[in-house]
C-alpha cells in the first residue's frame, strides 16, 4: 500500500476558506518587456507623426526652393537652412492667387486662360475633371465624403465599409430606376485607392461613426473601433432585426 500524504493544516485551512493561489510575481525581464513596449505605444504615434510632417515640409521646402531666384533665395545668405520657408511661400502664393481672381480682371484672366486650355486635346480633359472634382470637395454644400456606411460586398454576407461620395446621375441613375448612391470603397491600409460601386440607397447601413474614425479603422486593418454611439436599445441588434424593426414602424 502507498504511503498516505500528510496534510498539513495551513492547506487544510486554506482548503477549507476556498483562497485562491497567490498569482505570480512578474520578472524582471518581463517587466523591462511591459516597459518596452509601453514606451513603443507612447513613442510611435508621435515619432511618425512628425516624421510625415517633416517629410512633407521637406518636400515642399525642395520644390519651392528651385523656383526662388538665388539673389531672393535667404538660404544663400543664411549659414543654416530655413524650415518651412517653402510652406509659407506656398500659402502666400495661394491667398494672392484667390485675392486676384476674386476680382473682375482676375476672372476675365481665368476665362481667357480656359479657353486657351479648352482648345487643348488631352489638356482640357484633364483640367476640366479636376476643376469639377475640386468644387465638389471644397464647396461648402458639398456632401461629399460626409458619411460612412456599411455594405454587403463583395457578396451577401460579407460586410465592408464605404464613404457615400454622391447620389447617382445621368444614365446610370436612368438605368437603374432606382435611388442609388456613390459609395467609395477604401482598401486596407492605403485608402486612397479603392473601388466605386453604385448601389441601391435601401442596401446602405449609415453608420454613427465620423468620416475620420471610419478612415483609422480602415488605415488599422480594424484594430481602432470607433465606439458604438446608437441608442442603447439598439445595441448588439442584429442588423436583419433592426431593418425588419424600422420596416414594421
Amino acid at each position: 500500500m502507498l504511503p498516505e500524504k500528510t496534510i498539513k493544516p495551513a492547506d487544510t485551512q486554506a482548503a477549507a476558506s476556498g483562497k485562491a493561489a497567490k498569482p505570480l510575481r512578474i520578472g524582471m525581464m518581463g517587466r523591462l518587456r511591459a516597459y518596452f513596449l509601453a514606451g513603443i505605444l507612447v513613442t510611435a504615434p508621435v515619432a511618425i507623426t512628425l516624421y510625415l510632417a517633416w517629410a512633407v515640409i521637406n518636400l515642399i521646402d525642395t520644390a519651392v526652393s528651385q523656383l526662388i531666384p538665388a539673389t531672393y533665395n535667404p538660404e544663400n545668405y543664411l549659414p543654416f537652412s530655413v524650415p518651412g520657408l517653402g510652406v509659407v511661400i506656398v500659402l502666400v502664393a495661394l491667398t494672392l492667387t484667390g485675392a486676384l481672381t476674386a476680382g473682375v480682371i482676375g476672372r476675365l484672366v481665368v476665362r481667357a486662360g480656359e479657353s486657351v486650355l479648352a482648345r487643348m486635346p488631352v489638356v482640357r480633359g484633364v483640367y476640366a475633371a479636376t476643376k469639377q472634382i475640386m468644387e465638389t470637395v471644397l464647396a461648402n454644400q458639398s456632401a461629399a465624403f460626409r458619411e460612412v456606411v456599411l455594405l454587403e460586398y463583395p457578396r451577401r454576407g460579407i460586410w465592408t465599409i464605404g464613404f457615400i461620395s454622391g447620389t447617382t446621375q445621368g444614365e446610370v441613375r436612368d438605368l437603374t430606376g432606382e435611388e442609388v448612391v456613390n459609395v467609395f470603397v477604401p482598401t486596407t491600409p492605403n485608402p486612397t485607392s479603392g473601388f466605386l460601386l453604385f448601389v441601391p440607397r435601401t442596401d446602405l447601413r449609415v453608420l454613427e461613426m465620423t468620416v475620420e474614425e471610419g478612415i483609422k479603422m480602415v488605415v488599422s486593418g480594424g484594430i481602432v473601433a470607433p465606439p458604438d454611439r446608437r441608442p442603447v436599445e439598439s445595441r448588439g441588434m442584429p442588423l436583419e432585426r433592426e431593418r425588419t424593426r424600422e420596416t414594421v414602424e
